[in-house]
């Protein structure tokens, strides 16, 4: 099978293997393990290879690079006019050498590739949504684009649309999908947390305004200001660093909030068994992985109400919901600190459903679409 992958993420090729952002290559090497042929259409950049940064798994690689494009100002517009029809072309062409198209969305190159798997009804499919698909929310208009593609079975032929949480009135090609970060193997028996010493918080991901790490400071200024044994670890880097260190400084929170900068996965896990929350305050996810890798540890994740993040928290029997009113979502935390019993049947009924998504069901799954 020739798989051909239209993507936005960018690439850089360096000691004859073609890297990207490591979450997604690693999603990705899954899928090509089921592949001859792989034709990646993509932009191709020069940068330094970091830990962040991942190779593919195959020795049958064929790369057609694209120009990057966006339409955030008047220049890139201009610019944009000009290659899009070079890159839709290059996309036409990859598509009608392969036997499956994969898209990945929402993005520049998912929105040109959802239009131009149209002229290709007889191919098969898969169109990952990486985003919201909450009709609901308030979306980018090309993102709403791409979605009305996909979800119309007229224009969208034998496509397996591979959609986070589950949603009322889909079209029959509307599937409810996962991701997921550990095997099998590496379920282990929890030892037992109480409230009796210090209270451990983290917050995991990108320090960037969109993720808001300030409120989670602030739910634990709160709760440290209200005689609560409370700690917060912050584990990532981005472009808040400086204003959260700098809040941190000037309130004298340095005693109990720290940045920690990143962690790889086997630490991770020790974090996660370690602590009692995972504080999660995004506006905006598609299927958060931190939220379901803390409750495979044991770390009752409290997170917005944003994309299927309700569906994984069950409504809340598996975590909290946040309100974003900081009154209020302090009190939820208060009233489970003080309870004991429900807090273990929350972490117990997080455990137990953040478990059925490992990596091996995983590969199940992918070996089905494309069967």
């Amino acid at each position: 099978m020739t798989f051909c992958i239209i993507t936005h993420v960018p690439h850089c090729y360096s000691e004859n293997n073609y890297f990207g952002y490591a979450p997604y290559v690693h999603e990705m090497n899954i899928w090509l393990k089921n592949v001859d042929k792989v034709i990646i259409v993509a932009p191709l950049k020069k940068y330094p290879i970091t830990a962040i940064h991942q190779s593919y798994n195959h020795n049958n690689i064929q790369f057609i690079e694209v120009p990057d494009f966006s339409l955030t100002s008047f220049k890139s517009i201009l610019k944009t006019i000009i290659v899009v029809p070079i890159i839709f072309f290059r996309i036409l062409k990859a598509m009608s050498s392969s036997n499956h198209i994969h898209l990945r969305c929402p993005g520049n190159m998912g929105l040109l590739g959802s239009f131009a798997q149209i002229f290709f009804p007889s191919k098969t499919k898969t169109a990952k949504y990486a985003g919201n698909w909450d009709a609901n929310s308030k979306q980018p208009l090309s993102y709403r684009i791409q979605k009305s593609i996909l979800s119309n079975t007229f224009l969208t032929k034998k496509m397996s649309v591979l959609v986070y949480g589950e949603w009322n009135n889909q079209t029959k090609n509307i599937k409810p999908f996962f991701t997921a970060t550990y095997r099998e193997s590496e379920k282990e028996i929890l030892k037992p947390k109480d409230f009796s010493e210090t209270i451990n918080f983290l917050f995991v991901g990108t320090l960037v305004k969109g993720k808001q790490p300030l409120y989670a400071i602030k739910l634990i200024e709160q709760l440290k200001s209200k005689g609560k044994n409370v700690q917060l670890s912050i584990y990532g880097n981005g472009s808040e660093n400086n204003v959260l260190q700098e809040y941190i400084n000037n309130n004298s929170l340095n005693d109990f909030v720290s940045l920690k900068g990143t962690a790889d996965k086997e630490t991770m896990k020790k974090i996660y068994q370690d602590s009692h929350f995972l504080i999660l305050p995004s506006k905006s996810e598609g299927w958060p992985k931190v939220v379901a890798e803390a409750m495979f540890f044991g770390c009752l994740p409290i997170a917005t109400k944003v994309s299927c993040v309700p569906n994984m928290l069950d409504n809340g029997n598996r975590g909290i919901l946040l309100n974003e009113e900081i009154n209020s979502d302090v009190c939820q935390i208060e009233e489970l600190l003080s309870n004991q019993e429900l807090y273990n049947s929350k972490i117990k009924a997080a455990i137990n459903w953040s478990r059925n998504f490992t990596i091996d069901k995983f590969e199940d799954e992918i070996k089905k679409l494309l069967a």
